[in-house]
């Protein structure tokens, strides 16, 4: 069969706002003249339905759905092919059927609901004499085996023609086309079982067609456009024979199965068809010859070899390319006087660009960071003619200065100073790097006994700020009169200005904006000649900021005992808490990371990039789309060692314990007779002056109160980092930071993934108050489920200290191996720990700012001194704790 898609119906995927970025963007900015062009185009390039779906937060969907089908109802050249209107919410789709004229095709319904709502929804379908997409989805979820595809949609057939009426012809089952190589086992068979199913329902099910998102079947290569070409043109090839139909696709980007590089179609086929063990290794290893193509073929553009050596080295920087640099770095080299001014000359030129660039939001962190092992492959290739030129000169090791350099305690980001301190480096500077998680005495005694000239700080999560200012005030208090170096995500000029200069003032503090503009900052600091004008120059901004900011007041607060009187009202005479199925303690050891995989959220892993953007749409972003999608790349190829080889040893422990609420205290009874007291966690409540009738929240209120009968508490900690911290170190001292920091990325995902997956499993048979519960991932990432898990240090309780108790109940660290930093942060750094509440009404919220009179409270209730409340609540007072 040289030409599958004879018989094969195409239907246009761009008009669509959750698979099209551009489509979306002309949408939210109402641009309808525009949109309507996308689904003329895809009509020119082949389409013979256009799909048509306006799911998108910040719309109206029904809105949006009206206009759009009635403009493109007035273009005789798009009216000619038949509309599908997708939708998850059915208001949309009744609303798209009133526009549409003749045949129409609706996207989708199923027995996810059960069956009566799917009767409902089928009646009504067949009312407009539309057809249907029926999902391969029931009320246990989405068919993923052969059999389940078979099961549900042959189950579905049977309710649809024989209770309904419904004419075969209209029914169009999708069984679910999935990601095959993404290097999870069971992901392999994925789209064998959906050609198999095809060919069954066909035959059980006369009369229907089948169809799927042939998009799917490719994820995993996101951004090798060759690659997913070959692999949609190779499983219609297999799949139209077998019965698929219809498919949801871009109709002008399909290749010709006999015109695909032989190469890849056989490594293709093996995947599609799961011919081979290793078929995923092959064709990942393949793939790397065709990224950056727009067709099938390799068009490799060399080009840039033809360029001068400095140019060449320029290019391999900026590009993040290894392969060339120590050989165009020896011909530098042969062609200077000495090692050093290689490093000085083409090296640093290149980092000038790179550093342009990032700076002009023309390159992104993932990108910056591949320069940077660029540049450190370059520079480890010079060190030994350098270390050769010093002996024979018999001069010493020179530097330009010494900068020591550590992210603060508590936090165990370091991406960003990783940059930094390759860039100083390859500049001459000598780096002292003291790692993640480093207190004020450490970092302050290694730079008075290493002599170092400059002390930079580095940290990403918010109570890095004030650890920031308390290492700040201890230069002060031991006059350390060394340049401070300030950087990182949540750090910025205001905060350095309104927060750490005012506690130190013996040398300057400087807010670096960003890695690659660290080398001249440094060089400012350490040159006599330029230090005093630039120290003056930023103390006059910061006074500018401070005074910016002097005229703010803080939004007047509800007196404590009146927020809990109105507190958060629950009717617990309504309401029989769940007992749990399995109470006490539960150790888990039984983690599968291929499982875990599944439940991964991947937002936050660009976001941990600097990438903003919610996945998968910031792969077709217009700015960072070509940076995400590398990086995804890069982050697929390192799963599938991840998982294959076992990198990460995941343990965990959940503690389901009776449970009642004090005032603003939580209570854990020792026993279910409740005599007596094992530990006590304590809440903080909500005091801002609200315009609706939300009441004034604390955690204590979604437990209840004693008096009010039997009440359940649960808590876990969980780690996907034993092992991470080798393999990152592994790769460092390979000279590969990117992928030093890139498993950092997939620890941190492991980790949430595992706190996801396990609060399912609690949800369903631990503590068992919804054992049918039915969600796919996106569900659960949207949080749809009944219950929270609210983690200490965050903003339902900003209190770390709390941790300490949580660890003591759960005996975290002799069941998990994660223990707590003096800073009450959890190691290993991909661990991720919080509390458990089953009530229906449970939400996340915001305690905000809080009054002195909480504080107080608080603090009387812990035991402490009113200083270490204020100290651990420090960023959510309302007061300034150091006002006369």
């Amino acid at each position: 069969m040289t030409k599958p898609t004879a018989s094969f119906v195409n239907v246009g995927e761009r008009t669509n706002v959750t698979g099209s970025a551009r489509f979306k963007k002309l949408i939210l900015e109402g641009d309808y003249a525009t949109a309507v062009d996308v689904a003329r185009q895809q009509v020119e390039n082949g389409a013979q339905i256009i799909d048509v779906n306006m799911d998108e937060g910040m719309l109206d969907g029904e809105k949006a759905m009206i206009t759009y089908l009635n403009l493109i109802a007035a273009e005789p050249d798009i009216a000619r092919v038949p509309v599908m209107i997708d939708s998850s919410k059915w208001n949309v789709i009744e609303a798209g059927l009133q526009c549409v004229q003749g045949k129409t095709i609706v996207n989708s319904i199923s027995l996810k609901e059960g069956e009566a709502q799917f009767i409902e929804h089928a009646r009504k379908v067949m009312s407009f004499g539309a057809a249907a997409v029926v999902m391969a989805f029931d009320e246990v979820g989405q068919a993923d085996t052969e059999d389940r595809k078979v099961e549900i949609c042959t189950r579905a057939y049977k309710v649809l023609t024989e209770k309904v009426g419904f004419d075969p012809n209209d029914i169009i089952f999708d069984p679910n086309i999935f990601a095959v190589a993404t290097g999870i086992e069971e992901h392999n068979n994925y789209a064998v079982d959906f050609i198999e199913a095809t060919r069954r329902i066909r035959k059980e099910c006369p009369g229907c067609h089948i169809s799927g998102g042939l998009s799917n079947v490719s994820f995993s290569f996101r951004g090798n456009e060759p690659v997913r070409r070959a692999m949609h043109s190779v499983f219609l090839y297999h799949a139209i024979p077998a019965g698929m139909d219809m498919g949801i696709v871009n109709a002008g980007q399909l290749d010709i199965y006999d015109n695909i590089d032989a190469d890849l179609r056989e490594a293709v086929e093996d995947v599609i068809l799961n011919r081979r063990a290793d078929s995923t290794e092959r064709l990942v290893d393949l793939a790397e010859k065709y990224r950056g193509q727009k067709g099938a073929e390799v068009v490799k553009d060399m080009s840039w070899r033809e360029q001068s050596v400095e140019k060449r080295i320029e290019h391999a920087l900026v590009r993040g390319i290894t392969e060339f640099i120590v050989d165009d770095t020896e011909e530098a080299r042969l062609s200077f006087a000495r090692p050093l001014h290689v490093i000085e000359g083409p090296l640093m030129d290149g980092m000038n660009v790179v550093g342009d660039l990032f700076g002009a939001g023309k390159m992104f962190l993932p990108q910056v960071v591949k320069s940077a092992r660029v540049m450190k492959a370059a520079v480890a290739h010079l060190l030994p003619f350098m270390e050769e030129e010093k002996e024979e000169l018999g001069t010493q090791d020179e530097s330009n200065g010494k900068v020591l350099m550590a992210t603060v305690k508590g936090d165990v980001h370091d991406i960003g100073k990783n940059i930094v301190g390759v860039v100083l480096a390859c500049n001459g500077y000598e780096i002292i790097d003291l790692g993640v998680m480093v207190p004020a005495e450490k970092i302050l005694e290694e730079a008075i006994k290493q002599k170092v000239d400059i002390i930079g700080l580095s940290g990403l999560i918010t109570p890095s700020l004030d650890e920031m200012v308390f290492v700040a005030a201890e230069m002060q208090r031991r006059d350390i009169k060394l340049p401070l170096m300030i950087g990182g995500a949540t750090t910025s000029p205001a905060h350095t200005a309104v927060k750490i200069e005012p506690v130190f003032n013996l040398a300057p503090i400087i807010h670096v904006l960003d890695a690659s503009r660290a080398v001249p900052v440094v060089g400012q600091l350490l040159s006599d000649e330029d230090r005093p004008a630039f120290w003056e120059n930023t103390k006059a901004n910061f006074a500018r900021i401070r005074e910016r900011r002097s005229g703010g007041v803080a939004k007047p607060r509800m007196p404590i005992e009146e927020a809990r009187t109105d507190k958060t009202k629950i009717d617990w005479s309504a309401y029989t808490p769940p007992k749990p199925l399995n109470p006490g303690l539960t150790t888990i050891e039984d983690v599968d990371l291929a499982e875990l995989a599944r439940y991964i959220d991947w937002t936050p892993f660009f976001m941990s990039w600097d990438l903003k953007g919610s996945f998968p749409a910031i792969l077709e972003d217009e700015k960072r789309g070509e940076a995400a999608r590398t990086l995804w790349a890069d982050a697929q190829a390192m799963m599938q060692r991840l998982i294959g080889e076992q990198w990460l040893t995941c343990k965990g422990v959940v503690g389901i314990w009776p449970a009642n609420a004090d005032g603003d205290d939580i209570v854990v009874w020792n026993s279910e007779e409740r005599d007596e007291e094992a530990a006590r966690f304590f809440t903080i409540r909500q005091q801002m002056i609200k315009e609706n009738d939300r009441g004034q929240t604390a955690l204590s209120d979604y437990i209840a109160p004693k008096g009010e009968g039997a009440d359940w508490l649960g808590g876990f900690v969980v780690t996907a980092g034993h092992g991470e911290n080798e393999k990152a170190k592994e790769f460092a001292e390979a000279g590969d930071d990117y992928s030093s920091i890139l498993v950092k990325g997939l620890a941190d995902r492991f980790a949430e993934a595992f706190a996801e997956m396990l609060h399912e499993r609690v949800r369903k048979s631990i503590w068992g108050y919804a054992p049918n519960e039915a969600f796919d991932n996106e569900a659960l990432v949207k949080e749809e489920y009944d219950g929270i898990r609210p983690a200490p240090g965050y903003p339902s309780q900003p209190d770390h200290t709390e941790k300490e108790t949580l660890f003591k109940l759960l005996e975290a660290t002799e069941r998990t191996g994660v223990e707590l930093t003096t800073s009450f942060a959890m190691t290993p750094p991909a661990s991720v720990s919080g509390l458990y509440f089953a009530h229906p009404e449970t939400a996340y919220f915001a305690v905000g700012r809080i009054e002195k009179d909480q504080v107080e409270s608080y603090a009387e209730r812990k035991g402490w001194e009113l200083r270490k409340a204020e100290r651990w609540l420090g960023p959510i007072l309302n007061y300034d704790p150091n006002a006369l």
